[in-house]
């Protein structure tokens, strides 16, 4: 069982567990996600697309095989903290002591004044005295005997927090035009886009995307949190993360009766809107081109992004019935559905924005913190012990030693000695 216990626990079954863990998400990162049976049967044949379905590989980070091996994980790397706690502890204890001290020590240097070497090594000694030696002892640096337990609780940290991030995470989209305000899904809390531009460069392509927005709870508006957002460049606002993800077009559209504005609503491309005087008629804007242009044989196209010759192509359903699909500019006058006329106009970008909410992304921060701070121990912060021990002749033997960068602190201490002889 003690063996059992030790394997558990030991760090080639961790290595090993985050080489198993690393294999099957690269896996599942070349297979495309949450798709249906029917998606996965085409693309790679039915008893493939079965055996994704079946192995949870189409959402692998809500897959049985994650939450298994991330579970086992986490307790192995638990484990590992829990076994070297309390050595470590001890250890640590005994650094600042000289109990423990070697009664001897190879190539130990002789000086007349130890005093002089602790000095030059930034070390204060205490005075101690064993079977009537005089001894002088000084330890420091005791925290970078920690930074492995650090790290090691930082990595647990780390992987609880992706993890539970990842297979618990929300994640939302709002799209819309400067003014408008649109709810965060379910979230309790509404989005007011402040303002959109998209900058272009002198060749006119695009060089970023900002956006101006503020967040606040619904009905609440006074409350609101404002922040402005790039393409990699988030925000977080009321513990959401806001991303700005992409770019479109959008138009109003105008339904009128005999020169009579029934209803007007803001499309963005691919949106429609449902005429609330003739039920089962929805107008879609499907697409928009700035500067239209009809290439024989290959299609519409766009031949810049400014406002040159904009085209819209729109099509109408009557009862989920295509009745008429077609490009439209605004010098052919109105589009007519018996005696309705419909218009678009006002064409402008639109911004779509990313919206993550993450419960434990404190978490992940918190470990990836002690991950650094660990390493920092670990590279930068050298424990040494220096003591010294008075001879017969009134002399003292100089020794001292470090758990890590031992030949490093050796040559230092013998620089030291020597400075010491010779003062």
């Amino acid at each position: 069982m003690k063996k059992v216990w030790k394997f558990l626990s030991s760090m080639p079954f961790a290595i090993g567990l985050l080489v198993a863990l690393s294999a099957v998400c690269a896996l599942s990162s070349l297979i495309t996600q949450g798709q249906t049976y029917e998606w996965y049967a085409g693309a790679y044949g039915p008893r493939l697309g079965a055996l994704i379905l079946a192995l949870g590989l189409d959402d692998a980070f809500h897959s049985w095989w994650f939450w298994v091996l991330t579970g086992v994980l986490c307790g192995n790397l638990l484990l590992c903290n829990l076994v070297r706690l309390r050595p470590l502890i001890n250890r640590t204890r005994g650094f600042y002591s000289a109990d423990g001290l070697p009664e001897t020590q190879d190539a130990a240097p002789v000086v007349h004044r130890p005093k002089e070497v602790f000095a030059a090594l930034s070390m204060t000694p205490r005075e101690t005295e064993r079977q009537g030696q005089r001894i002088l002892f000084a330890s420091k640096n005791g925290l970078g005997l920690w930074g492995p337990w650090v790290c090691h609780l930082g990595i647990l940290l780390l992987v609880v927090g992706f993890s539970l991030g990842q297979a618990l995470h929300r994640e939302y989209v709002v799209y819309g035009v400067k003014g408008q305000t649109k709810p965060i899904g379910d979230t309790g809390y509404a989005l007011t886009i402040d303002d959109f531009q998209v900058k272009l460069r002198a060749d006119d392509t695009v060089e970023q995307y900002e956006a101006a927005v503020t967040v606040f709870p619904q009905g609440e508006a006074g409350r609101g949190q404002s922040a402005r957002l790039s393409v990699n460049h988030p925000a977080s606002l009321f513990g959401m993360k806001l991303y700005q993800n992409s770019t479109g077009w959008a138009a109003a559209l105008t339904v009128s009766k005999e020169g009579q504005v029934l209803e007007e609503q803001i499309l963005c491309a691919g949106e429609g809107l449902q005429v609330q005087a003739v039920p089962g008629l929805v107008v879609y804007l499907n697409a928009f081109y700035p500067d239209f242009y009809l290439r024989p044989g290959y299609g519409p196209m766009t031949l810049s992004g400014a406002l040159n010759n904009p085209a819209y192509l729109y099509s109408i359903y009557f009862q989920d019935a295509m009745v008429g699909m077609d490009y439209w500019q605004m010098e052919e006058g109105p589009i007519k559905v018996n005696d309705y006329e419909f218009t678009f106009h006002d064409p402008e970008s639109y911004t779509l924005l990313e919206i993550k909410k993450d419960k434990f992304a404190w978490l992940t921060l918190m470990g990836g913190i002690l991950v650094l701070l660990g390493l920092g121990l670990c590279f930068y912060v050298q424990p040494v012990q220096l003591w010294a021990r008075e001879q017969a002749d009134g002399t003292w033997m100089v020794y001292g030693k470090s758990p890590k960068g031992g030949p490093l602190f050796t040559e230092r201490l013998l620089q030291a000695t020597e400075k010491a002889k010779e003062s």
